[in-house]
Parts: C-alpha cells; structure tokens; sequence
C-alpha cells in the first residue's frame, strides 16, 4: 500500500516537473543575461548569473502597462459577463428534465468546437457596425463566446447538486424566486460559481484569436507578447510572458480550493 502511494507522489511529481519545465525555462530567459541564454549554443539549466536588466529594458522600452491594463479589463469583464448570464441559464437547465437539458447543454458547447477564427471574423464585421471595433466591451463579449458555455455546464451541475427540499422549504417561507436565488441557491452554489469565474477569467487572460482580430491596434498583453516575438525581441516576450503569468497564479492561489473536480465537472453529473 505504502509502495502504491509512494509510486503514486512520484509520477505525480515527475507529470507536475514536466508541466512547470518550460515556466522554468521562460524564467532563467527572463532574469539571466543573454549570454546565458539565448546567444549561447548550449544553454545552462543552472541558473549561472541573475539580473533584472532584462525586465527593465523590457518595461522601459515597450508600451506595457496599457495592454496589461486592457487584459486585466477585458478578463473582469468576462468573468462578471459570464456569471450574469451562466447563473440564470444553469439554474433554469438544473430545473429541467435530463432529456430536456442534455440536449441543451451539447447544443450550447456546439460554440466551443467551432474555430475561434471561423466566427470570430463575422462577429468581427457585426461589431464594427455596432461601433464596438477596438473597446474593451466588445472584446469581452467577443470572449464571452467561449467561456459562457463552460460556466453554463458548471453552474447547471452545482445548482442541481443542491437539495431541492431547500428550495421549497424557502417557497413555503413565501419566498419568490429571487429571494430562493439569493438567499438558498447562491450560497450554496458559492465554490461552483467561483470555479466558474476563474475558468472564465483564465480564459479569457491568455485569448488570442478574437484579441487580435477585434482589437488589433491597441490590444491585450498576449498580443503584445506576440508582437514583441515575431519582432525579434524575445527577451522582452520573455520579461513580458512571466509577468504575465503572475496575476494567474495569484488567482488560481487564492480560488485553489474550488478548482475541484466536484465542481468543474458537476454539469456532466447533472446532466446524465
């Protein structure tokens, strides 16, 4: 048993060093000297020298806070968008029948398995005339695309894992549907609707196609990274990268406990 579980800690730790190897390998281009790095034919694995030099050149010489500013917007906004739209959509599909809310839920998921590029260039000429070409608003609703589905199939799960008896406990109370959701549902839902808002915000952090093809001027930090690369500065895509990935680690930290399988996988209980 003891030899099982100690097999079990070191696959985990070997599946956890191959994930975290190329984080790690952004982070010794990132705060070691070019010499170390990128101009040398065979790169160290050990860090040899560090420095900030390249961070600072990065910072100063690129325009940075406004495409980090821009990003941190346009993910609030899909997280807060998504939520406002995913709870009344995933309590409604909770209080359906399975054959009537399967059907639903693979309908709704249809969205994710198109090209992102294939709909994001109509939604692209729609948006133009609606004069949301270039704003941060209708970036995120662009984005929203894709995270409302999945939160929609979380939330479905986590308001059907709440007993029902609750709920017509409340109604009894002379409780309207409003006060249910405020007071019942939503409390008790709190760690799926958490889940729900990171996934959301996570991918809407690091989104690319509709960044670039909605707000291409003056757009979000993975397009700027991106930029940056195909410009040959590559040090400042490396500063640039692990700055970038600090706010998602600060939030997934924080919100850790919800990223449970209990929670991100509860649409696919309700819905069997």
């Amino acid at each position: 048993m003891r030899a099982s579980r100690a097999l079990i800690y070191v696959a985990a730790g070997l599946l956890s060093a191959l994930f975290l190897f190329p984080l790690y390998i952004l982070i010794l281009i990132a705060f070691q000297p070019p010499k170390y790095t990128l101009i040398s034919t065979y790169p160290p694995l050990v860090p040899k020298e560090l420095t900030l030099a390249n961070l600072v050149a990065a910072l100063s010489g690129t325009a940075f806070i406004d495409p980090f500013l821009k990003s941190v917007e346009t993910a609030t906004l899909v997280g807060l968008i998504t939520l406002a739209l995913a709870i009344p959509a995933g309590y409604g599909l909770s209080r359906l029948p399975s054959r009537l809310s399967y059907p639903v839920l693979v309908l709704i998921l249809l969205t994710n398995i198109m090209p992102g590029v294939i709909i994001g260039i109509p939604i692209a000429v729609q948006f133009i005339r609606a004069g949301l070409y270039e704003t941060v608003v209708g970036l995120a609703l662009a984005q929203t695309l894709v995270t409302l589905p999945l939160a929609t199939l979380i939330l479905q799960g986590t308001f059907s894992a709440v007993p029902r008896d609750l709920e017509h406990q409340a109604m009894i109370d002379g409780a309207n549907l409003f006060n249910r959701l405020r007071y019942v549902l939503l409390p008790n839902s709190a760690p799926g609707i958490a889940a729900a808002y990171l996934i959301s915000w996570m991918f809407s952090w690091d989104e690319f196609t509709y960044a670039i093809l909605l707000m291409p001027y003056h757009s979000t930090l993975p397009v700027t990274i991106y930029t940056d690369i195909t410009r040959g500065n590559l040090l400042a895509g490396a500063a640039f990268s692990v700055v970038f990935t600090v706010p998602v680690i600060i939030l997934t930290y924080g919100l850790q406990r919800y990223l449970k399988g209990q929670y991100i996988s509860g649409g696919l209980k309700g819905a069997a």
